[in-house]
């Protein structure tokens, strides 16, 4: 399991959503308070942010080692500024390997992922299924050997397959592909994704036979007004709202939510 953090809305330095906070995703490194599997979350972090000033494409800063030992992140965090950002840091599933090519957010093109949660016994059960169902260049564009990339995989997949399809539908599509896949094999999955182009963040709050892992919102806050944050964890005491479970969260460009039932 992990811990997530995705922000939109008006540009913050990183140190102000990374770092600073009471509960920040450094507290929660070695100090979670709601994981449901793991103890700690110390094999690597990883950030993707957007500034479109400077490019189009997102990008992206993350390490193998425990967050609280990065003494280069301090002074990234207080230099870089940005008004979109997914981060996460990570307790890697048993017999995962800790390594950059595991480590999130995932990229492709515009688009950034990161996932908490787990397909039970991935490596025995639904690797090969998933994989099977890709395309050759999506497929090969496979880099790590973890559950979290081989959904953004077909999460992709769906999308190459229907372009025109909003990014809040290809991620329905893509949880319900994944459940009729656990459902046959008969194993468990927890699939708590945010998505980003930008623009917009598209999460879920998601299991199938399995514990649903913690999500929580938070709009116009004292804080950081003119902004949502999804936390998987509270950063900071305020009016949290839990997410549902079973559901997808969009957040607009103009910082609106809509929630509806998977």
């Amino acid at each position: 399991m992990c811990r997530l953090l995705a922000y939109q809305g008006t540009p913050q330095s990183l140190d102000r959503l990374i770092t600073k906070p009471e509960h920040s995703l450094i507290v929660q490194s070695y100090q979670p308070r709601e994981m449901t599997a793991g103890v700690i979350n110390a094999d690597g972090f990883g950030i993707g942010w957007y500034d479109f000033d400077r490019d189009p494409d997102p990008f992206i800063y993350k390490q193998t080692q425990p967050i609280w030992t990065d003494i280069n992140l301090p002074q990234l965090s207080r230099y870089v500024k940005t008004g979109c950002m997914l981060s996460y840091v990570r307790s890697a599933t048993p017999g995962q390997a800790v390594s950059l090519s595991n480590c999130q957010p995932f990229q492709d093109g515009k688009l950034l992922f990161i996932h908490n949660g787990f397909i039970d016994n991935f490596r025995g059960g639904l690797y090969k299924q998933i994989r099977d169902k890709l395309y050759q260049h999506i497929y090969q564009a496979i880099d790590g050997t973890t559950d979290s990339e081989h959904i953004f995989a077909l999460f992709s997949n769906e999308l190459h397959t229907h372009p025109e399809l909003p990014l809040e539908i290809a991620l329905q599509r893509t949880l319900q592909i994944l459940s009729d896949l656990v459902e046959s094999a008969r194993t468990t999955i927890s699939a708590n994704i945010v998505i980003s182009d930008g623009d917009r963040l598209i999460a879920s709050r998601f299991a199938h036979r399995a514990t649903v892992p913690s999500l929580y919102w938070i709009r116009d806050s004292l804080e950081y007004p003119d902004a949502v944050i999804l936390a998987s964890e509270p950063i900071f005491a305020g009016n949290w709202q839990t997410c549902p479970m079973q559901s997808i969260i969009t957040v607009s460009k103009n910082l609106e939510i809509e929630i509806h039932p998977i």
